[in-house]
């Protein structure tokens, strides 16, 4: 079962309080540890949180310190957003998550609010929290003042928004819909959405769309002068006492407001009178205009009468008050016990809680997304430190790259140790912890030298040349490897690809399973994770080469959490393409499907068939891995090579790699251009590689 569940909104005040109190009390009965995380936050208030976090932790007692239950305000995402650091916003809120995530079972994920309605990004950075931390959707709208078109357009359009960034649009709750057209709605949405998605309808209620008298003296700064103990009182409508009192008294109502300048004092004592009489209604609430308190011979009646309704006093006019009370958007609050059993019992009576809990359980994400991956990486490097040899010590990117490894795998730099220290401490860059090795004043090298003597005598070595061989970094960080002084190789920032990999050919050599050296990239595309193999090492695989690079390509794929579904890629797909490059494709398909028919394999197939669910269903519909393809095998290096940089390049994606596949221990080859943050990605999947070892 999914971890989590997210509920987002359209719109401002869509009353999706309502759905997360409803949803919170559901699980809290079902199981046994539950969590509330809010990813962003209107504003922090005077007491250091928001109004909904104080609602739900403390109406259900959560076990969470504030500080923990949101990641950011609304001016810092558009500050960072502002700044062009966009990755910076998902790399705190799932850094925020993940913390509670540790701690509880579930965790029921309240959206942004919408209230600044210039804020565009809203909507999609919504998608993007929930698609990073793998999260289904129940999104909420308000219905009122919209005509049903409106609205069940608006609706369908935002769930196929969802669904296009590969999310699970699990329900859809019209809110604040007027009681005789809930069915319309269910009805109407219904056409449009299949059954992937719940819909349901609540009414709106008086008791949530009026304020309270404590939301009308936050919002108007009023002075309470009686009846503080009764500020949680409901209002209904609201009147203005301007008549003569005689005539004013025939408009007051059930749970009403009455406004009237504070010198009125015939309207004040006579609204009091009948509050108490049976054969008026019962009030809310007065509020005191104009900044003008009652004369002292008043209050002093006030005093001695102490009224059982809260008495406002407030600087605004008449005209001014009653516009902004007839434009406050009602909230529920902590202590507002009122409002929030009347949230629980309409989300009980409208929406079936249960159901959608049940199918909680059969969801399972989508797709990797790379936020995703990439934590998950850095999760699985901590667990189990490894350590990791970097023979270009020297390099600055590598120097760079090691000081950010520290404390997620022990690492090794090999190089003379002053000239790494001079280039560190020019450059500002700490080393402690990690340690340096001079491989030609190592106390390992005469016992590596023969070593190696001893491997490859057989093909002509002598002692002299296998010295002079373990004063290279690339041999040396190699051997490192093969005694286990070192549990993993990452090099190629400043050598060939050969330079690299020779060593480990020779004497860490392929596991007894395999037959050739193949390799991967990790694509970190905008919204998913994908496996392109071959495109570093075999220039033309055989059928059964091929067969073995996508046999050890689902194996990676399953070890790094993404699901394989192989597509072997070719010039045509299905049956449609002969010729000698195409049956070779065919014929590797084949060969995989008979050695391990537990592997989901299409091939051979075109890359827009493999990855667009369009093209994929169109021409070869009933595939299970046509337009889903996570695992892309490429028929040789020129085509996996020019491809996965035509894609680096034009889409922006983070490539990791290539990572090795076949040998006894992992050496991973960078690519000479490397970054800093591709030399960190390869060191963590080496070393994850390691702890599988």
């Amino acid at each position: 079962m999914v971890k989590s569940l997210f509920v987002a909104t359209l719109e401002a005040h869509s009353g999706k309080s309502l759905v997360v109190l409803g949803i919170m009390e559901l699980l809290l009965g079902k199981m046994g540890k539950v969590g509330y995380f809010r990813p962003v936050i209107e504003q922090v208030n005077s007491e250091g949180t928001d109004n909904h976090i104080e609602t739900v932790l403390g109406h259900f007692n959560l076990d969470i310190p504030i500080v923990e239950s949101y990641a950011l305000s609304q001016s810092e995402v558009l500050e960072l957003y502002n700044e062009g650091k966009r990755s910076e916003i998902l790399d705190r809120i799932i850094d925020a998550y993940k913390l509670l995530e540790k701690r509880f079972d579930f965790i029921l994920i309240e959206g942004s609010d919408f209230y600044r309605e210039s804020n565009v990004i809203e909507l999609d950075l919504n998608m993007d929290i929930a698609k990073n931390l793998g999260s289904p959707v129940i999104l909420v709208d308000n219905a009122k003042g919209k005509t049903l078109r409106d609205f069940c357009g608006d609706v369908e359009s935002a769930v196929r928004s969802y669904r296009d960034k590969g999310l699970n649009v699990l329900g859809v709750v019209a809110n604040k819909t007027r009681p005789e057209n809930t069915d319309v709605i269910i009805a109407e949405l219904s056409k449009e959405l299949d059954g992937e998605t719940e819909i349901y309808a609540v009414p709106r209620h008086k008791e949530l769309s009026h304020p309270t008298m404590m939301e009308i003296k936050n919002e108007l700064g009023a002075e309470v002068l009686f009846g503080a103990a009764y500020l949680n009182n409901q209002t209904g409508s609201f009147s203005v006492g301007a008549m003569q009192l005689g005539n004013y008294l025939k408009h007051l109502s059930t749970n009403g407001l009455v406004i009237t300048p504070g010198d009125r004092s015939d309207i004040l004592l006579g609204v009091l009178q009948a509050n108490l009489s049976d054969n008026y209604p019962v009030i809310s609430g007065i509020l005191l205009t104009g900044g003008i308190l009652p004369e002292e011979s008043i209050m002093k009646i006030l005093e001695g009468f102490r009224p059982n309704i809260p008495i406002l006093s407030v600087k605004q006019g008449t005209f001014e008050t009653t516009n902004t009370v007839g434009n406050i958007k009602s909230k529920i609050y902590a202590n507002n016990k009122g409002k929030i059993k009347t949230s629980i019992e309409l989300f009980n009576t409208h929406i079936n809680g249960n159901r959608l809990l049940e199918r909680l359980k059969t969801y399972e994400p989508k797709v990797m997304t790379p936020k995703m991956f990439q934590y998950m990486l850095l999760q699985r490097a901590q667990r189990i430190k490894k350590r990791i040899v970097l023979p270009e010590g020297e390099d600055l990117r590598v120097l760079r790259a090691a000081a950010n490894l520290t404390g997620i795998v022990e690492v090794t730099l090999l190089g003379i140790k002053k000239n790494i220290e001079k280039i560190a401490f020019r450059e500002n860059i700490l080393l402690d912890g990690i340690e340096i090795t001079d491989p030609s004043s190592s106390e390992h090298f005469e016992n590596y030298a023969e070593t190696l003597y001893n491997l490859r005598k057989h093909k002509g070595m002598n002692m002299d040349t296998a010295r002079d061989m373990m004063h290279d970094v690339s041999y040396f960080g190699t051997m490192m490897v093969h005694k286990g002084h070192a549990d993993g190789m990452v090099s190629g920032a400043a050598h060939t690809t050969q330079h690299t990999i020779r060593p480990a050919l020779q004497f860490i050599k392929t596991r007894p399973d395999s037959s050739i050296v193949s390799s991967i990239f990790f694509m970190c595309l905008e919204s998913r994770v994908c496996i392109f193999g071959d495109c570093a090492i075999n220039p033309n695989p055989s059928a059964a080469e091929l067969a073995e690079i996508a046999i050890a390509s689902a194996d990676s794929a399953n070890a790094f959490g993404i699901e394989p579904k192989i597509a072997m890629l070719s010039y045509s797909s299905g049956t449609s393409g002969i010729g000698a490059d195409v049956d070779r494709v065919r014929e590797a398909t084949t060969i995989v499907r008979e050695k391990r028919s537990d592997l989901n394999i299409e091939g051979p197939i075109q890359y827009d068939a493999a990855v667009d669910p369009h093209v994929g269903k169109s021409k070869l519909p009933g595939s299970k891995v046509a337009g889903q393809a996570s695992v892309l095998i490429f028929p040789d290096l020129n085509t996996g090579n020019n491809t996965y940089k035509a894609v680096q390049r034009e889409t922006g994606a983070l490539a990791i790699g290539p990572i090795l596949q076949g040998l006894n221990k992992p050496v991973n080859d960078l690519s000479r251009g490397c970054t800093v943050e591709d030399i960190i990605n390869t060191v963590i999947v080496t070393a994850i590689q390691a702890q599988g070892q």
